[in-house]
């Protein structure tokens, strides 16, 4: 089973959206059994809150199924027990860097890399624009699908 975590600042927009959008996808193409996807955070701010409310909406809005869920910290066992980590932006970047000792095993990567750039997905906490978000987490998310099933 291949092992896919999200990470965000704080586990209520982006990595979450990441998430269900990513379980939706394999999902949809029967992998389940193949592939499981889960999402943390990097820092505590919101530990213990719900996915935020402008996330829920267009996941709703795109038909994307989300559940009730308390945002988690991932810690260093996190890096151990998954096989890929997925942060949105260059401060996640930095923050898993650390954590991770510098990333030995190469399981690290930017979600937007998966299309081919190497930009950020943009923060919706300070945006506002979860649909603008959400373009960048279906892409990056639709490439990594693609990735996975291509080397099985």
């Amino acid at each position: 089973m291949k092992k896919i975590l999200f990470v965000c600042h704080g586990n209520i927009c982006r990595s979450p959206m990441a998430e269900f959008v990513m379980k939706h996808l394999v999902r949809e193409a029967g992998l389940m059994g193949e592939i499981s996807v889960a999402s943390k955070a990097l820092h505590r701010d919101e530990l213990g809150s719900d996915t935020h409310r402008g996330t829920r909406e267009v996941l709703r809005a795109h038909g994307i199924p989300f559940s009730k869920r308390s945002a988690n910290l991932m810690t260093t066992a996190d890096y151990d027990a998954f096989d890929c980590i997925i942060g949105m932006d260059t401060e996640n970047m930095r923050d898993l860097a650390h954590l991770t000792g510098g990333d030995p095993q190469g399981k690290v990567r930017r979600l937007l890399s998966y299309i081919g750039e190497e930009r950020d997905v943009a923060d919706p906490w300070y945006t506002g624009n979860f649909d603008a978000t959400y373009r960048d987490v279906d892409a990056g998310c639709h490439a990594l699908l693609r990735m996975l099933t291509e080397n099985t």
